[in-house]
Parts: C-alpha cells; structure tokens; sequence
C-alpha cells in the first residue's frame, strides 16, 4: 500500500509537470496570436487553470464538513503562493515588473486578504460573508475584461487578430495541458493525505501545509516553467490572479455551501502571516523595476519561518 501510494505521488507529478509545460506554451501562442498581453493571459486564463485543484479540494471538503481543510488549503495556497512559489522563481531569476498592471492586480489581492480577515471577526465565514468576497472576484474579472477591451480598442495597422477558429491546436493544447495539471494535482494531494494520516497530522495542518503545497504545485510548475523560457509576465500575472481567486472565489463558493468556521491559529498566525507577505511583495514589486533575488530569498525565508512555526505551535 505505501509503495502503491508513492507510485501514484510519482505518477502525479510527472502529469503536472508535462501538463504545465504544454498549457505555458499554448497561453503564450494564444497571447501572441490574439494580441491579449500575456500578463492578463497570465492573471486569467492560467489562474483559472493552476487554481482549478484548490477549487476542488476546498468546496469538497466545505461539502463532506470538513471546513478546517477547506480554509486551511485555501489560505495555505495563498501563502505557499507567494512564499514558496514566486519567492523560488525569483531566487533562481529576477523578474521584471511592469507597475502600473502589478499595483492594480496587487491592490485587488491585498483587497480580498483585508476583506477576509475584516469578514471572519466573528470566527465564521458565513454565506453572507463568501458573497461579499465574490463580489470583490467579479470585480477583478470585470477589471480584466475592461483591460482586454482597451487593449483590442487600440488601433494597431500591422497587427491583426486571430480568430478562435485559427487557434484551434494552441486552444486544444491548452485544454490538455490544463486538465493534466487538475488531475494530476488530485492524485498528488490525495496520495499524500493518504500518507500524512498515517503519520498523525492534524487536519488543519494537513490543508495549510501538504495540501497546500500539492494544490499550488501547478503555480510552481508553471512559474518556474514560464520564468525559464522567458515569460516571467505570465509568472507574477498567474500568482496575483491565483491569490485573489483562492480567497474570493474558493472561500466564497465554499461558504456558500456550508458556514466556514475559523480557528484561533488562523486568527492570530495565518492571516497575519499571509498579510505579511502579501504586502512585503507588494513593497517589493513597486521600490524598483524588478523583483530582485536577494528579494526571492528573503519571501522564501518567510514563508520557510512560517511553516517551521506551524510545527512547532501547532501539533
């Protein structure tokens, strides 16, 4: 049974891996061939995508009453997001950042982080409370739409659009990439709760740490993916997008399902701390013109203390 266990850790992995390689490369085609900038690709298109396993996971576990699991993947995939994931990509290359579109989509994240806490004062995450954070993710989408249509309103003579009927390889393409990583990904994390129940680790634990990591690793394939072939605007794109989807649309759907109820940990230790480091990017990304890696080190240091500190607190 372990060894069964392991094998479908593999197995899931190289699904992720291959998936996202395919999904990169075909947003960037599609970004390329239809004009659309590869950061709103990026903050759209592959968040849906990459955020496609937390969504399922999360509304899962509100359904089956586990809502410990469901608030613990959703805030540990907003953490992990930033700490691990871009903190590792910028370690191993800079990434250049374009302000006005990273203040705006930054602005956004640290909207829904504030609006999550101000809303779980009570300890819960009511029905009434997920709408209000759905309404900040239509907001977003909205947001983006209008982006898009300024975009294509701009007259460009020497460039022209193509149709959906032209990219039908990239659009096929991608649709496989992108359910490679979601299947994967759900083999990944189940197979490792499989494996961290046997070793004792409390649910809470289980959804901020192990489930959270397995649920971002498309995040992480993708960014590192993106970054080494030279499309770091689809990288921090995907991250901002990915991060405001998983507080507003996954704990608003979840809360939709059942009340989410919040535990004293996340009151006083995880929502401060995905405070923390979603601002400390947010400084980052607006003091110069690139995320440096002495900055990737120091988010990756962060998000490193954080989870020592679960281990250490918490079990």
């Amino acid at each position: 049974m372990v060894m069964e266990t392991i094998a479908l850790l593999i197995v899931g992995l190289v699904m992720i891996t291959k998936g996202a390689d395919w999904f990169v490369e075909s947003a960037v085609a599609i970004s390329e061939k239809s004009g659309i900038p590869k950061i709103i690709i990026g903050a759209t298109i592959v968040s849906f995508a990459t955020t496609s396993p937390e969504f399922a996971v999360s509304v899962t576990a509100a359904y089956i009453g586990h809502t410990d699991l469901s608030v613990g993947n959703a805030v540990g995939s907003a953490i992990c997001n930033i700490g691990l994931v871009l903190g590792l990509v910028v370690l191993i290359k800079a990434i250049p950042v374009e302000r006005h579109g990273f203040i705006r989509k930054s602005a956004f994240m640290l909207f829904s982080g504030i609006l999550l806490i101000l809303t779980t004062l009570d300890r819960q995450l009511s029905s009434f409370d997920g709408l209000l954070l759905l309404t900040v993710f239509v907001a977003f989408m909205y947001y983006n739409y209008k982006l898009q249509r300024t975009v294509f309103s701009e007259e460009d003579d020497e460039f022209t659009r193509a149709s959906a009927k032209d990219m039908k390889k990239e659009i096929l393409i991608f649709i496989l990439g992108a359910s490679l990583v979601v299947v994967g990904s759900r083999i990944l994390v189940d197979s490792g709760i499989t494996l961290a129940e046997w070793l004792g680790v409390p649910e809470m634990l289980i959804g901020l740490t192990l489930v959270a990591f397995g649920t971002s690793l498309p995040e992480l394939i993708t960014a590192i993916s993106s970054t080494l072939k030279g499309h770091q605007d689809i990288s921090i794109g995907n991250i901002l997008g990915a991060n405001i989807m998983d507080i507003t649309l996954i704990l608003g759907v979840s809360s939709q399902i059942r009340t989410l109820d919040i535990l004293e940990q996340s009151v006083i230790y995880d929502f401060p701390v995905m405070m923390f480091i979603m601002t400390l990017l947010v400084i980052f990304g607006i003091t110069g013109s690139k995320l440096e890696r002495w900055e990737g080190f120091l988010i990756l240091a962060t998000y490193t203390v954080y989870i020592a500190g679960l281990f250490i607190f918490f079990i």
